[in-house]
Order: C-alpha cells, then sequence, then structure tokens
C-alpha cells in the first residue's frame, strides 16, 4: 500500500466513520503529508505497512528542532491516530508510535472577558449598518449559549425552536445537543431573520442557514474572527480575543454563578469532562469562596 491511497482511505475513514468536518479532517492529515514528504526528502523508503518506531522517531526528533512542544504534541498524536487506522483496518499489527513519549505540556487558561467587557464590545456594534443585527445576534448567541464557531456558522433554521427556547447543536463528530436559547439571544435572532435575513436574495444552497454575509451565502470561521477583532480595537480592549473566547467567558460565568461541571460539560459539548476542568482554574476568588462556604473546618473562614 502507497502513501497516497492510505491517506486517502483514512481520510474517507475520518468523514463517515468518525463523522468530522472537512476543517478536522485536514487537521487530522496534514501531520502524516508531512511523515510522507520528510521520509521522501531523507530517502526513507517506507510504505504505512512496513514504517517502524526508528523512522518515527527519527521524524519527531528532526521537526523537534524547529517547533515548539506543542507542534511536536500535535504531529505525533495525529501519527498515532493514523497508525490506529491501519491497525483497525488489519494492516498493521502494531502502532510504531507507542513507545515515543509526547513533550510534557503545560496547560494554558483560556482568555475570558469580563462581564463589562462583554458589553463593551456589543456596544460597539452599529445596528444601523447592514449586518449589524446578524452581527449582534451572533455574539449574543457565541456568549449566551458557548456553542464553537464551527457551530456557529453551521447554524441551520430548522435546528431554532423558539417556543421551547432552545438550539440544537451539531457539535465534534457530528454529536448533536440542545441548549437553552437565552432571552438576549432570541431576541436578536428573531430581529435578524424577520427584518434582515428576510429581506436577503439568498444563495439556494444556504436557504436554511440562519447567518448569511451580504451575497446570502455561508460565513467563514475567519469573517467571524475578522469582525471580533474590529469591534474589539474599537472597544479598546487589549486582549488577544477570538469566538472562543466568548465560549470561554461562557463557562466561566456559569461557574463562577454556582453552575456546577457536569451541566457546563453537557452545554459546551465536552466528551470529556476533563476538558471542562480547565475553567476551575480560571478564578481562584471563586474556588475560595466555594471552600468558605462549605468546608466544615473554622481554619477556612
Amino acid at each position: 500500500m502507497n502513501w497516497k491511497k492510505a491517506i486517502a482511505d483514512y481520510r474517507m475513514y475520518l468523514k463517515i466513520e468518525r463523522g468530522l468536518s472537512e476543517s478536522s479532517i485536514e487537521s487530522y492529515t496534514i501531520d502524516v503529508l508531512g511523515f510522507e514528504h520528510f521520509l521522501i526528502d531523507e530517502n526513507i523508503t517506507k510504505n504505512p505497512i512496513d514504517c517502524d518506531l526508528s523512522s518515527v522517531q527519527t521524524f519527531i526528533y528532526e521537526t523537534a528542532k524547529s517547533s515548539s512542544p506543542n507542534t511536536q504534541a500535535r504531529r505525533l498524536s495525529g501519527l498515532r491516530s493514523f497508525f490506529d487506522y491501519m491497525i483497525f483496518e488489519s494492516y498493521r499489527a502494531s502502532n510504531p508510535t507507542d513507545l515515543i513519549e509526547a513533550p510534557k505540556l503545560g496547560r494554558k487558561l483560556p482568555d475570558v472577558l469580563g462581564l463589562n467587557e462583554i458589553d463593551l464590545l456589543l456596544e460597539q456594534i452599529d445596528l444601523a449598518h447592514p449586518q449589524g443585527y446578524r452581527n449582534r445576534a451572533m455574539l449574543e448567541m457565541l456568549y449566551g449559549s458557548g456553542i464553537r464557531v464551527s457551530e456557529l456558522v453551521n447554524l441551520s433554521l430548522s435546528n431554532l425552536f423558539f417556543e421551547e427556547n432552545l438550539i440544537r447543536v451539531t457539535g465534534k463528530g457530528n454529536k448533536q445537543r440542545l441548549v437553552p436559547m437565552g432571552k438576549l439571544t432570541k431576541k436578536f435572532i428573531i430581529f435578524y431573520i424577520n427584518e434582515i435575513r428576510l429581506q436577503q436574495k439568498i444563495n439556494s444552497v444556504y436557504q436554511d442557514i440562519v447567518f448569511l454575509n451580504r451575497n446570502g451565502k455561508i460565513l467563514t470561521r475567519q469573517m467571524i474572527f475578522t469582525i471580533i477583532k474590529q469591534l474589539a480595537i474599537k472597544a479598546n480592549i487589549e486582549k488577544k480575543i477570538g469566538p472562543h473566547t466568548f465560549r470561554h467567558s461562557f463557562a466561566t460565568h456559569l461557574l463562577e454563578n454556582g453552575a456546577d461541571l457536569r451541566t457546563i460539560q453537557i452545554l459546551m459539548g465536552h466528551e470529556n469532562i476533563t476538558t471542562t476542568e480547565v475553567y476551575t482554574h480560571l478564578d481562584t476568588k471563586h474556588l475560595r469562596s466555594v471552600i468558605e462556604r462549605f468546608h466544615p473546618r473554622d481554619g477556612f473562614r
């Protein structure tokens, strides 16, 4: 089996069996392609079936000279997933990455906006602008529901349930979850749909997509980043923020106000609660108040 066929089959597996999006598939395969190109450049004649520990170690070691620990860990993870697939399909009996230890990574806490900063950002949106109400509705949804930017741009009208105040979100791996729709989110979405979107000439392919660009087509993730970046500049907010900052802020503010981790995990669509636990590290003041309220020993009060 050559690399071209193996990678093509792997991509099909990620799409059909794993249900991953195109962007996720690209992320998974880019490191396998990098490994293939490395073998070609180094004149190492190994195909996906006979590739061994030594060739993978050489790749990781050589590329580590010009890459960060995070990049090294991602490359190793990408290769591990590929060779696990090869085992799954019975092309191989073992994974050559199993004996390679990933670099130790420190946990980077996500940036979070305070409620006053959220309000300040939203105040910068010009509702008189043709895309003003659309942008306000999008940011209200990002902060009010904690959805991912990929989930936002692919959100469909048929998944908005205004009577029940719920949004059906399709997340990673095509897994669906229901997220409550807050009053402000509902208010701005309804106005955008009935007063703005209704006046647009919409491309037939995107009739069911909620948020559209000025040409009646689906928005790109990069466009959402650009909108938020421009608003941050206008608001004089110097933090490095993007759509994910609203998601982090959503989870952090819920935790600060007494929500439990399990509920936050469900709302965020995290498969593993350890992913959600990062938010317990964001607010030491909140953690201290929990100890003071609930710990039985006087020494903590």
